[in-house]
């Protein structure tokens, strides 16, 4: 009887639904900067916070499904990443509040009315990956300043593909580089992707941003360096595995503000009153072993700009 009184009076833990299109296993450092986010409004998990996870393992259709089974527990607040997890939970509820975390603009995706004024039940933050396509490039060429074709691989089942393919066809006309798009959306057709930029002997590699991509980092890594592709990545924790050059926001810290966001929301916070948060933390990642062995020597200009040089 005293250890069912006690079980009742124990208070039910307020709980978060997260949505991941992609695998835990890949995610370890970005989990740990959204429970640090979290921990930034006094939520810890397990301690005063539950979080029920769904992850979708690199199959974007069983997203809806997740979404729904997250609005049926009847979490308090969900937090998704990337485009498709997010409209997928948008679909699934215009009640609970949404936070998430893209990589394109979030206004012209549709997802909130305004950066400063979202509306509805969706805000967030934004690490304007689609955005970085000319820096990525004017890096690559420095580094590959005898390049002419550059192949550009994007999954074109991402919401963020189309950008993509819209921001680096720009940039590369106006430096004079050609392009070739090349489609990925399981690691089958990542190997014919290659053996299509081998054959039609692209000089580089543009690598996407898309989380299914970062899940098959390794996989990207290893069919560079076997046909001895200079690649540029979104993130660095591609860099991070052995990839040769990465340009983008720093990931893991938006992934904290997710996190923060969150517990802003737990706390009372209204989406529709909290601004969409632009990313201001950019790094470029330069893996110098990765470039001797593809007998690439680093312009000095390169190195004294990039954030970090892995030796």
């Amino acid at each position: 009887m005293a250890a069912r009184r006690a079980r009742a009076q124990q208070p039910v833990l307020p709980v978060i639904g997260f949505l991941n299109p992609t695998s835990p296993d890949t995610l370890a450092d970005r989990l740990r900067a959204f429970r640090k986010g979290l921990k930034e409004t006094t939520y810890v998990e397990g301690e005063n916070v539950a979080i029920e996870y769904r992850w979708a393992e690199s199959q974007n259709d069983r997203l809806p499904a997740l979404a729904a089974e997250l609005v049926r527990r009847q979490v308090a607040v969900i937090a998704t990443f990337g485009g498709v997890a997010t409209f997928a939970a948008k679909a699934a509820t215009t009640a609970i509040p949404i936070v998430f975390n893209t990589g394109d603009d979030p206004v012209r995706l549709g997802l909130v009315a305004s950066l400063a004024r979202p509306g509805g039940n969706v805000t967030g933050i934004n690490f304007l990956s689609t955005e970085l396509a000319a820096k990525r490039l004017e890096f690559l060429r420095e580094l590959v300043p005898a390049a002419t074709r550059v192949a550009v691989l994007v999954n074109p089942t991402f919401p963020d593909a189309e950008p993509t393919v819209r921001d680096v066809t720009a940039a590369a006309r106006a430096i004079g580089w050609q392009i070739q798009i090349l489609n990925a959306s399981n690691s089958r057709e990542i190997d014919a992707a290659f053996a299509t930029l081998v054959r039609e002997r692209a000089d580089a590699l543009f690598v996407g941003p898309d989380p299914f991509f970062t899940s098959r980092r390794v996989q990207l890594i290893l069919q560079a360096a076997h046909h001895k592709v200079p690649a540029s990545y979104p993130g660095r924790e591609f860099a991070d595995a052995g990839g040769l050059m990465s340009y983008g926001a720093n990931v893991a810290d938006a992934w904290r503000q997710v996190g923060t966001y969150t517990g802003r929301i737990l706390k009372g916070a209204k989406p529709a009153d909290l601004p969409v948060v632009q990313a201001s933390k950019f790094e470029l990642v330069i893996n110098h072993v990765a470039a001797r062995m593809l007998g690439l020597t680093v312009p000095p200009t390169l190195l004294s700009t990039a954030d970090e040089v892995i030796e």
